[in-house]
């Protein structure tokens, strides 16, 4: 039990004034599946705020659909920080095109925040279609 309420603990809640559960049930119904992360942080320093998932999921390292580059989730989040620019791109992460990633990134100027997912897996979205999915709902959160 103690270690539960610790990691529990560790986890980002949500931004200040969201809902926390309004917010997982708006991401689980946009990109929710158990390959999936989302992260939200401020814009000014880059901490994270919110996290959709575990962080184990959350750490994978997959193709960043850049040249040979390999990314987690907050190296996208990172570099959407420093610059403030969107991204959504997408490939495929197994030689036979069975599996992809997408990834999807932006700024949240409503809070001062940006937010970046990661997708990965037999049915995954581009990633443009990630962030259509993904900004409608948190712009119906006040975030957008």
């Amino acid at each position: 039990m103690l270690v539960a309420v610790s990691l529990a603990a560790c986890s980002p809640g949500a931004p200040r004034g969201v809902d926390k559960d309004k917010l997982d049930a708006a991401v689980s119904d946009a990109i929710g599946d158990p390959a999936s992360c989302l992260l939200i942080a401020e814009k000014a320093t880059g901490k994270v705020v919110y996290r959709y998932n575990t962080a184990t999921v959350c750490a994978r390292q997959l193709p960043a659909c850049q040249g040979q580059a390999v990314w987690q989730v907050k190296d996208l989040l990172a570099a959407t920080v420093k610059d403030g620019q969107p991204r959504a791109l997408s490939c495929n992460t197994t030689a036979d095109a069975s599996r992809g990633v997408s990834w999807a990134s932006g700024v949240l100027p409503a809070k001062g925040l940006v937010y970046a997912a990661m997708m990965e897996g037999t049915r995954t979205f581009p990633g443009r279609m990630m962030a259509e999915r993904i900004e409608p709902r948190l712009q119906d959160l006040g975030l957008k």
